[in-house]
């Protein structure tokens, strides 16, 4: 079991705090679950929250310490980072959790220092601000989401939604992490790197929107030889046109957001199937293992055997710990 401490603060956003708490603690509904949350606070008790309501809190900042995740849901850009909560991160971090900061939640990484020489994703509407106030962080806002490892900082609202959907992803799987989207009525996976704001609105149910039949068309074909000219025919436009209209919805260019399904389409058969590398290679439209391995390593930092062999060791651990808690172990240990 992987646990999950989310720190809220005297007049945190209830939707905010609810992100986090939704996603890690619904994983698993029906079975074992793979992940504890617990929230916290500096000082324990009731916080007051713009809702209208209040929550009690019935964690310190102890929980921290032993969290294999700790995440950070929102923030308020002029709340100072209290020594107490900077040396909670720290030690934290020092012990290897990763450190998640969603929406606002990227100004108390940013304030803590764990962050200094790299970079931060954070509100486009923020993101100047935060650029001045802590110039040792380079701060991203055209991206979802962006995660190195052991900090991990994204967008807000949806876009949390998506950076916890794409923690549960690295953690269990896509298939896990697809079920859940699903239940949640919400996209199994947008890209970290697909921009937060896109200026063209998307088209009313009823009209007929070429460029997701184009969309839609290709995840079916995705095995298949795809180019640009086949998808501009599918949406019935001239290739100029679906170039243009295809970045305008999605922020991205057809062949950038084609090379992400089939590397999603390889990873959940890595995970799901024995089938051999060349075999998934040729599924997931890639053609050949050799450039499976190339824009598999480009894109998710990893191999494409090494990725099979960490996730069976991924579910092999939580197999393991549901056992141990079968029989009456109640502290999961940091991974």
């Amino acid at each position: 079991m992987r646990t999950v401490a989310v720190v809220a603060f005297d007049g945190i956003s209830p939707f905010h705090l609810s992100v986090p708490t939704l996603v890690f603690g619904r994983v698993g509904v029906g079975g074992p679950a793979p992940y504890r949350v617990d929230v916290c606070a500096e000082q324990p008790g009731s916080l007051c929250t713009p809702a209208g309501f209040d929550i009690d809190v019935r964690h310190g900042l102890e929980t921290v310490a032993c969290a294999d995740t700790v995440v950070i849901p929102s923030w308020e850009c002029d709340m100072p980072l209290s020594e107490d909560l900077r040396t909670a991160l720290h030690d934290a971090h020092a012990g290897g959790a990763r450190i998640v900061g969603l929406c606002l939640g990227s100004w108390a990484v940013a304030a803590s220092g764990l962050a200094d020489g790299r970079e931060v994703t954070t509100h486009w509407a923020t993101a100047a601000q935060l650029a001045r106030a802590y110039p040792a962080v380079r701060v991203r806002a055209d991206t979802l989401w962006s995660d190195l490892g052991d900090i991990v900082t994204s967008a807000g609202v949806a876009a949390a939604l998506d950076c916890c959907l794409h923690l549960v992803r690295g953690d269990l799987g896509s298939r896990e992490a697809t079920e859940l989207a699903r239940a949640m009525v919400t996209a199994p996976h947008r890209s970290g790197s697909q921009a937060q704001y896109i200026p063209v609105a998307v088209p009313d149910a009823a009209d007929d929107d070429p460029i997701e039949r184009a969309m839609v068309w290709a995840r079916t074909h995705l095995g298949d030889p795809i180019d640009l000219d086949g998808l501009a025919r599918v949406a019935l436009m001239s290739r100029r046109t679906f170039t243009r209209r295809f970045r305008d919805r999605t922020g991205s260019s057809p062949q950038q957001w084609l090379l992400l399904q089939r590397a999603d389409r390889a990873r959940l058969l890595l995970e799901s199937t024995s089938d051999t590398i060349e075999h998934i290679a040729t599924e997931a439209g890639f053609g050949t293992a050799v450039s499976l391995r190339h824009h598999f390593h480009r894109i998710l930092g990893t191999s494409p055997a090494a990725h099979r062999a960490s996730f069976r060791g991924a579910r092999l651990v939580t197999t393991d710990n549901a056992g141990a808690l079968g029989s009456g172990r109640t502290h999961p240990t940091r991974r």
